[in-house]
């Protein structure tokens, strides 16, 4: 069974309330009848602001009174309420919004987990052959510091047990080992060093088992792969998507209390159905 198959079953037995606060868009809207009629989850458009939702960001996030009310009137900021409220389980948003926006929503009314200092986001790629990969960061952060990498290295290694099962993160560079330098290589390096995943590597070594051997790092067996820059990133996954025909959904928001998903502006109906299941798999 794979990855997607696994996410439609959790989210199916889970029946969660989700927020769409761009409802009104026909691919939301759309992919909202779908995942209705195939009882993946309980979609819903904002509600009114309530008193819970004022309380979760006033009591909860710290927030003065006038600066809550004013937030509710937002939809992506009252959606996140809602979520941080428990009047929803899940938000997901971003079909006409940009990320930016999402993630600013999602810090201010969700709030981040405990223990984690960044947000980040990840693509699922999976891959005509069966391959199923994490990518990340590929939306969120522009150039992380090596702090930034670990945390981003860290919740990858949360998302790829919860969705895949298993997970070998690799921090990629284009060095393996001490066989460059750089101030890009030296960040790798030391993220490599705070969290014990293997790095500096170069994508080969990470997934192909022989050149890793001749290399003398890592075992090739990457399922996640964490980019030096959102550069890379983003140009990775594409390419990815473009030339080997595989299926990226995301960006999916990683870090905070409560499941965010952060749909591209260009995504499809199939795209939303999928990337809610996904979502729903990781609360």
């Amino acid at each position: 069974m794979g990855v997607l198959d696994r996410a439609v079953d959790r989210a199916r037995a889970r029946q969660a309330r989700v927020v769409f606060p761009e409802m009104a868009e026909p691919r939301v809207a759309a992919a909202c009848a779908r995942l209705t009629a195939e009882g993946l989850a309980q979609p819903m458009g904002l509600i009114p602001p309530s008193d819970a939702m004022l309380a979760a960001l006033v009591e909860g996030r710290g927030l003065k009174e006038p600066v809550a009310r004013r937030m509710l009137e937002r939809p992506l900021y009252r959606a996140a309420a809602m979520v941080a409220a428990g009047e929803a389980e899940a938000m997901v948003a971003g079909a006409d919004a940009p990320t930016r926006r999402v993630i600013e929503a999602a810090a201010i009314g969700i709030g981040l987990a405990e223990g984690v200092t960044l947000p980040s986001s990840f693509f699922l790629m999976i891959l005509p052959d069966g391959r199923e990969l994490i990518f990340a960061d590929c939306a969120v952060n522009v150039a992380p510091d090596a702090d930034g990498l670990a945390a981003i290295a860290r919740a990858s290694e949360t998302t790829a047990k919860a969705l895949l099962g298993r997970a070998q993160v690799a921090l990629l560079s284009f060095s393996t080992g001490t066989s460059g330098a750089g101030d890009s290589v030296d960040r790798v390096r030391r993220a490599a060093e705070i969290t014990g995943f293997a790095g500096p590597l170069q994508a080969d070594a990470a997934l192909n088992p022989v050149i890793a051997a001749k290399k003398g790092l890592g075992a090739g067996d990457a399922n996640v792969l964490v980019f030096p820059d959102l550069d890379s990133g983003n140009i990775a996954y594409k390419l990815t998507q473009e030339l080997a025909g595989a299926q990226a959904l995301g960006p999916i928001l990683q870090g905070f209390r409560r499941p965010v998903c952060d749909l591209s502006r260009g995504t499809t109906v199939d795209d939303i159905v999928a990337a809610t299941a996904v979502t729903l798999a990781l609360g």
